[in-house]
């Protein structure tokens, strides 16, 4: 695996920090974020796709990630464009 950095939450220090990459080998985008709340975790549960289970599987988790961060996670959306369409 080889991932591109794309950025870090400039508001986070240096622990801690949000942080998103692109995966070079399958585009995947890839996130370091704050833990949701358990109460987000219920609503994203109960307010999940028509049909889904109504859990959140074990493999999987939810996480926040910074308003401020969009412009970050809009450039992740583009390098894993580019990515994709280059393998």
């Amino acid at each position: 695996m080889s991932l591109q950095f794309i950025g870090v939450d400039p508001e986070s220090g240096q622990t801690g920090s949000p942080t998103v990459w692109v995966d070079e080998e399958n585009a995947d985008i890839v996130a370091q974020s704050y833990t949701a709340d358990e109460v987000t975790r219920a609503e994203c549960v109960e307010k999940n796709a028509p049909g889904h289970d109504k859990r959140i599987p074990d493999h999987e988790t939810v996480i926040r990630i910074p308003a401020h961060m969009v412009p970050m996670l809009r450039e992740a959306c583009d390098a894993a464009e580019r990515r994709a369409a280059a393998l």
